[in-house]
């Protein structure tokens, strides 16, 4: 089987090309920085689209400005939206001029889509939320529509945990240093998903033909941040006792903010006979962090 992996070169993209190599599938990995060979396949360019989708079996995207880092301003959030719709666009594009499309386009999207919904249970059917990521979370998705009538599957991920998740070390930081606890009210619901897991969904995206439309990527567990933190803390063998205030998260970050504070609790409908790995978050973070 052949996979283009757009932003495979990422956490999440080369855990996947790695998972395909490991099973003796073809990789090509569009990059901005093209050339040369990765473990697992071809770099390509994105000038170089059209003749790498041409005669795949599957295509992934998974390209993006990350939505963490810099403070988000009006120029960030625009790169935040424009580099995840223009590369779902332009690989549409490319899949439906194809002589020989791919069965499959997969992409990522955010559990974001949803906003920050409180106590309400949102699934693959509910309704997008009012938040920046949302908007950018249902553009995102909607850019994919050029590719019909191949089988489009979108994977609404949330915090990932693995080895080496930029996030996840972030969210250690104040633990490692005696200073971590709730954020905000610590009453918001925490979604998440192990890495492994995650690669798993996607190979289920790409292998399954009865899988189509929207996939929520959420573990089982259902936590609170705050019994989040508390998991992050005994992990870390240290105390989950400081708040962080919302007024001070807002302050610092501004509507960057919105990643910490906001929450929902979040099912998936799709996933109902997928065994996890890592069902709970404790164990997740445990083999993030040996």
């Amino acid at each position: 089987m052949k996979v283009v992996v757009a932003g495979g070169s990422g956490f999440i993209g080369s855990a996947l090309c790695a998972s395909l190599d490991a099973d003796g599938h073809e990789t090509v990995v569009v990059s901005r920085a093209p050339g040369g060979e990765t473990e697992s396949g071809r770099r390509v360019g994105w000038q170089q689209v059209d003749s790498a989708v041409d005669g795949a079996d599957a295509v992934v995207n998974l390209a993006g400005v990350p939505i963490g880092g810099p403070r988000w301003t009006a120029g960030r959030k625009a790169a935040i939206g424009l580099s995840r719709v223009e590369t779902t666009r332009t690989l549409a594009d490319a899949i439906a001029s194809a002589a020989n499309p791919p069965v499959v386009f997969v992409t990522a999207s955010g559990i974001d889509y949803y906003g920050n919904r409180g106590e309400e249970t949102v699934d693959e059917a509910s309704s997008v939320g009012a938040s920046f990521l949302a908007g950018v979370c249902e553009s995102w998705e909607a850019a994919a529509a050029g590719a019909e009538p191949v089988r489009h599957v979108a994977i609404r991920t949330p915090l990932v945990v693995g080895k080496g998740a930029m996030s996840v070390r972030l969210m250690a930081l104040p633990f490692r240093l005696f200073l971590g606890g709730p954020l905000g009210s610590g009453r918001q619901w925490f979604s998440w998903v192990a890495l492994d897991d995650l690669v798993r969904i996607y190979r289920l995206a790409i292998e399954d033909a009865s899988l189509g439309g929207v996939v929520n990527a959420v573990a089982p567990e259902q936590l609170r941040q705050r019994d989040a933190a508390k998991t992050f803390g005994a992990v870390l063998h240290r105390p989950s006792l400081l708040p962080a205030p919302a007024l001070a998260l807002r302050a610092a970050l501004g509507e960057q903010a919105d990643l910490l504070l906001h929450g929902r609790r979040a099912v998936s409908t799709q996933l109902g006979g997928f065994e996890f790995e890592y069902p709970e978050l404790r164990g997740a973070l445990e083999s993030a962090f040996s």
